[in-house]
């Protein structure tokens, strides 16, 4: 397979109706202190992960897995699992070992890990992606009670001889914004100490497509109604060095929910960039979907 050398920058966005796209630990949609509504850059690599394991076949290493007593698996179990016992003694050599085979996982490869536990190692990712801010005028969220099927098995409880009610937290209506980078030099150290493969083309064809359907993918009652909205893909020249920056700040959502992409036609069409630039994709679905002042240069694809 052809290896990718060329950095790129991007933006996923994430429409969120009526949905809880990434709840904190209260089941509330997470908020910044000025009340901005955002998301962890974990959510978008879990529906990734979770896309490239169930759509695509792939060995995905972080990622839940239960054992057959039903347990989370800890990291050396998940690493059997994988690639069955430790066959190095030596630390050093060990160290190899687990760096050689967790490297052939594709996630490891695109995001990195940390793995402390028979060994230690860290590995800083090919692609970087931030939390998503919701880029859209309102930030709405409302909770709603709900009830259980079964009672309160506290006995000293008042409420012992009722069914217990909960809640549920939504966002009436979100656009998150994550930006990404890739740099495939990343892993260039540590794929020259075991002899491992770099990035590769259909590494990048697997991440496009994770970015572009791997949250509309991932459907649970808390998500229904999140979705892909738009995949920004700005694509250097393998020889430039020039740095963007993040387009979180670049793109805007108005209060038609349209996409205003003028500020990020601007910043590339700049010379300096222009000429430093290999080609800008688009991704979107046009029949749901309104993008204004798109990259002139941009070639477009429905999601």
């Amino acid at each position: 397979m052809t290896t990718f050398n060329s950095r790129v920058y991007g933006a996923a966005v994430i429409k969120s109706i009526n949905s809880n796209y990434n709840a904190d630990f209260s089941g509330q949609p997470r908020k910044l202190p000025n009340g901005t509504v955002y998301a962890t850059d974990k959510a978008l690599k879990y529906s990734i992960r979770n896309y490239w394991k169930e759509a695509l076949g792939e060995k995905v290493f972080y990622f839940k897995s239960l054992s057959d007593e039903m347990s989370p698996r800890t990291l050396d179990e998940t690493y059997n699992l994988h690639f069955g016992d430790f066959k190095e003694k030596n630390k050093s050599k060990l160290r190899l070992e687990v760096l050689g085979n967790i490297l052939k996982c594709l996630d490891v490869k695109l995001f990195g890990g940390t793995y402390a536990s028979k060994t230690n190692i860290s590995i800083h990712g090919t692609c970087q992606i931030t939390h998503g801010l919701n880029k859209f005028v309102d930030n709405v969220i409302y909770s709603e009670q709900i009830m259980s099927p079964f009672r309160n098995s506290n006995e000293a409880s008042a409420d012992s001889t009722m069914t217990t009610l909960g809640s549920q937290s939504r966002l009436e209506e979100g656009h998150y914004v994550h930006n990404f980078s890739i740099n495939p030099k990343n892993i260039e150290d540590d794929i020259n100490r075991v002899s491992a493969g770099g990035l590769t083309e259909g590494d990048i064809l697997k991440l496009k497509e994770g970015l572009r359907r791997g949250v509309t993918y991932y459907d649970s009652a808390a998500k229904a109604g999140t979705e892909n909205e738009l995949l920004l893909w700005v694509q250097l020249k393998a020889d430039s060095k020039i740095v963007l920056p993040s387009f979180v700040n670049l793109i805007e959502v108005n209060e038609q929910k349209e996409i205003n992409l003028s500020k990020v036609s601007s910043l590339l069409s700049e010379s300096h960039i222009k000429k430093e630039l290999e080609k800008i994709e688009i991704y979107y679905n046009k029949s749901n979907t309104t993008v204004l002042s798109e990259p002139e240069t941009a070639v477009f694809s429905e999601l």
